[in-house]
């Protein structure tokens, strides 16, 4: 084992040591193959481990938190539901299509192994701007292949968020959310349980597809970049529907006692931590193995991340059920191995034994690093601000942050998303938090996925507090309570102190953020090395927030219903400022400060407003501020009106910040005019501040100060400028 060879596995000679040391001998290609995937930092997030641990995980809702394949909370009547976000971001810069359909692919079987029928997807998507070719490219791609994969497999692509940012360029983020729904009686775990009973290959083929798929999601990108196109699966969304049905009939059975999702690292990682959960041994013959290509080895096999692929454990003696209901959905499904008690991974190749290693050493011993920790030397101060009011043409301002790509309308992208398949979707893409039903109940499900990697920039702490509150508030804006969530957490190469220290930071601001706002982490992802030639993301976390609706009567959209509706602010006032977009492009503001006490009560007042009837329509006052807010709410959607509001503002000596400010805990709501009262007193109560805006009116947003007009704009050629940024960027896909 030369230092050639172990740095083509990405492992140290420290790792190695510890190799030799557990094995007590050299090991051969094929073991070394294991423990390089199995100790990469996609699969034993050795870097990030320690500090998610500071995570809240726990609540009386939580029926399993991390460590599973998915996450489950019950949503009462004897139901309950399956969520995860996971990230594909470097098989989707090296093949788009491909690598962000396999995305879609694994987060499917990572909730249909929890024993769930998937019912919603979603996706977080970052790209380089995309006035550049290349930036299109991936993006072009990255859609397509979410589009091909979730509308071919049946499940409705429900919403998400598309950012752009120069950060973005060489490392885009393609993060894949799913949820699913089943009984909360009816879990399934990924444990090799019962010693002798036959372990099961059910699934696609295997190939030479995907091989070392997770070690290259563990390193940095350079210019040789675009070779490890090999590294990338390739996916069949008409298979993995067959899987998902032969898997679900067969748990009907009671024959199953365990299954694990070959995702990253593939039969390597399926077999050790079913093995691992259950301090239980696996042994296999990769004989037995299907395979679609001739004269592949046991690396090859071992490692190999071909999809559509489920380990099965069975009740010994009733494998036959198994096989037979796999037989009618046409699907491979054999016997390769059985179960054992002495808590090793033994891999086998017509009989010889290949590989032997404890399966705790590549799970819950896999090494785990307290990496150099060091903030990042204090930005050059930037320039002081003009003094007074800028004299501006506030409406052109406007109507050039609709036209911007990160404020536009995203219809161009879920336009080629199916999300309607199943019937149960209630409020589709391009609202505040997607919905779906719960059919024969009154309940629906909200979803929402957010986050600000410009604010955790600035400061990793407060902008994943932000991500985690704006993920929440679009909740409540929707009429749902939160129950929990899930993360991704995408950041650069944990072997410098700086992006550590990103890192302790971000799971600080989340793990704060969800104890004040009651919503424990099931589970979720860390993407870490997204860096290309030394240049690394912002700090990105997203946050997949689920929520209950119930009943559905209470569901909102986020959208002016009629004319004579009087427009109300729940939270900070307007003279209160916060950062981003006007920060860009015409102010140099930091960060906003959040306050997580007022963030509480501004989404009970939201929450109990809709619960008493009061509240009509709710929309997250975030990106774009103010004035962005009034005009996406006035916007026709789903065939309704374009409406326009009314408006007086304070006086006010900056009516830019005022505008386009955008200070968190703020949402925008509308009510009868004979229950504002009501509304003032819910607010009251909580210690919200409630600021009176102005009324719902026909096809103008017109905003007053006490002594002019700021903005007098036609709606409609402003959603005009909001529906056509991307549509002109991009060729109509349909």
């Amino acid at each position: 084992m030369t230092p050639e060879v172990l740095e083509q596995h990405n492992l140290t000679e420290a790792e190695y040591d510890r190799i030799l040391s557990i094995l007590g001998r050299p090991p051969n290609l094929t073991e070394l193959g294991i423990f390089s995937v199995m100790w990469s930092e996609h699969c034993s997030y050795k870097s990030s481990k320690l500090h998610l641990k500071r995570l809240p995980t726990q609540g009386p809702q939580v029926l399993q938190g991390p460590g599973e394949n998915a996450g489950i909370v019950d949503i009462g009547d004897g139901y309950a539901v399956a969520f995860k976000i996971e990230s594909h971001n470097h098989p989707s810069f090296v093949e788009p299509y491909q690598g962000a359909a396999t995305g879609v692919g694994g987060i499917l079987r990572d909730i249909f192994t929890m024993g769930a029928r998937p019912i919603a997807a979603m996706n977080s998507l970052r790209f380089g701007p995309p006035d550049q070719p290349r930036n299109r490219r991936i993006m072009e791609g990255v859609v397509a292949g979410i589009a091909g994969y979730g509308n071919c497999f049946g499940v409705p692509t429900v919403g998400g968020e598309v950012v752009f940012g120069e950060c973005y360029s060489q490392n885009p983020l393609v993060n894949a959310f799913a949820l699913g729904l089943f009984r909360k009686d009816r879990i399934f775990y990924g444990k090799a349980v019962g010693i002798g009973n036959p372990v099961l290959y059910v699934g696609s083929k295997t190939g030479r597809d995907g091989i070392h798929g997770a070690t290259m999601a563990s390193a940095e990108f350079d210019e040789a970049s675009e070779s490890k196109r090999p590294n990338v699966q390739v996916g069949d969304p008409f298979l993995e529907k067959l899987l998902l049905e032969a898997c679900l009939e067969s748990m009907k059975t009671g024959a199953v006692v365990g299954i694990q999702d070959m995702g990253a690292a593939g039969l390597t990682c399926s077999t050790c931590e079913m093995g691992g959960r259950a301090d239980t041994g696996i042994e296999i013959d990769l004989a037995k193995v299907p395979q679609r290509e001739q004269g592949m080895t046991p690396y090859e096999i071992m490692l190999s991340e071909s999809q559509e692929r489920m380990l099965l454990v069975a009740e010994r003696g009733r494998e036959e059920e198994i096989l037979r209901i796999f037989r009618k959905w046409e699907i491979d499904a054999v016997t390769i191995g059985k179960v054992t008690r002495d808590g090793m991974l033994r891999i086998l190749d017509r009989g010889k034994k290949v590989a032997e290693i404890p399966n705790r050493a590549l799970t819950d011993e896999a090494p785990v690093y307290r990496r150099p920790v060091a903030a990042p030397a204090p930005p050059s101060p930037e320039p002081a601000p003009p003094s007074g009011s800028l004299s501006l043409d506030w409406g052109k301002v406007l109507e050039c942050f609709l036209g911007s790509p990160n404020l536009s309308s995203r219809e161009w992208v879920y336009r080629q998303y199916d999300h309607m398949v199943r019937t149960n979707t209630v409020q589709a893409p391009g609202a505040d938090a997607a919905v779906v039903r719960v059919k024969n109940t009154r309940k629906a499900l909200a979803m929402s996925l957010d986050g600000n990697g410009r604010y955790c920039r600035q400061d990793p702490r407060v902008g994943a507090q932000l991500s985690v509150a704006e993920s929440c508030r679009n909740l409540v804006c929707a009429g749902a309570r939160p129950l929990a969530a899930t993360n991704c957490l995408n950041l650069g190469n944990p072997e410098k102190p700086e992006i550590m220290w990103q890192v302790t930071q971000v799971v600080e601001g989340i793990a704060e953020a969800c104890r004040a706002l009651e919503t424990p982490i099931t589970g979720g992802n860390v993407s870490l090395y997204n860096e290309t030639l030394g240049e690394g993301i912002d700090p990105t976390p997203v946050i997949g927030m689920v929520g209950l609706i119930e009943p559905l009567s209470r569901l909102r959209g986020s959208w002016f219903l009629q004319e004579g509706h009087r427009i109300v602010l729940l939270g900070p006032r307007l003279q209160e400022t916060g950062g981003d977009v006007y920060t860009r492009w015409v102010r140099a503001l930091p960060c906003p400060p959040l306050d997580l006490d007022l963030e509480v009560r501004v989404q009970r007042t939201c929450r109990e407003g809709i619960e008493n009837g009061l509240i009509l329509s709710a929309h997250d006052c975030s990106e774009g501020g103010l004035a962005v807010a009034l005009a996406e709410m006035g916007f026709s959607r789903f065939g309704g009106r374009t409406l326009g509001a009314e408006i007086r503002l304070p006086a006010a000596e900056e009516v830019g910040e005022v505008l386009f400010a955008e200070y968190p805990s703020r949402i925008l709501v509308t009510v009868e005019t004979e229950n504002l009262a009501a509304l003032e007193r819910i607010a009251a109560l909580q210690g919200v501040p409630v600021t009176f805006l102005g009324q719902v009116v026909p096809e103008v947003l017109s905003l007053r100060s006490t002594d002019s007009t700021v903005i007098e704009k036609s709606m409609v050629s402003l959603e005009e400028t909001w529906r056509n940024c991307l549509g002109g960027l991009f060729a109509d896909p349909l």
